[in-house]
């Protein structure tokens, strides 16, 4: 339970977090891992080593509601979805571009982080106003707001905003 919280709280802070975010997975990336990868705006993953993995089916698990509306949220499409959850898809990098999952494969470890760092430094150059980009990323991930039980409207009038705590 205690992981569970800390994840949906790391979850919440990424989705209000007033910038772009960009996950560069250089390994696995398996039930929260893959979870908390695509919790962020770009996914980039390493060629050569890792999957992203909903291991749940395998280990015995139901998956949580959370990583449902993040599935929702993220994959277009509904067999692609279906494929993750009810047989424990394990997809390469390539694989998971084809799907639609994964925004960019990089080479190496090293190579992955540097061409993550070089989006960031490219969507630093855009100058967007971080609460513009985080209220419209709320918007897009409204689903999973809602399994988080975020609700914007009273946090602003609580005085807390949108601001994550990252």
């Amino acid at each position: 339970m205690m992981m569970s919280s800390k994840l949906r709280g790391l979850a919440s802070d990424l989705i209000s977090l007033p910038m772009p975010t960009i996950a560069a997975i250089t390994g696995h990336a398996s039930a929260a891992g893959m979870a908390f990868a695509l919790c962020h705006d770009y996914v980039i993953m390493r060629r050569d080593r890792g999957f992203l993995y909903m291991s749940e089916l395998d280990i015995g698990l139901v998956v949580p509601a959370l990583f449902v509306a993040l599935l929702e949220c993220k994959i277009g499409s509904p067999k692609v979805r279906r494929d993750v959850v009810l047989t424990a898809a394990k997809l390469t990098a390539e694989m998971a571009v084809e799907k639609g999952i994964v925004d960019m494969v990089g080479g190496s470890a090293e190579e992955t982080v540097e061409a993550a760092v070089r989006l960031g430094e490219e969507m630093f150059k855009r100058k967007w106003d971080g609460q513009v980009y985080a209220k419209n990323r709320m918007v897009v991930m409204g689903k999973v707001l809602d399994e988080l039980g975020f609700d914007g409207t009273v946090e602003e009038e609580n005085g807390k905003g949108i601001g994550s705590k990252l």
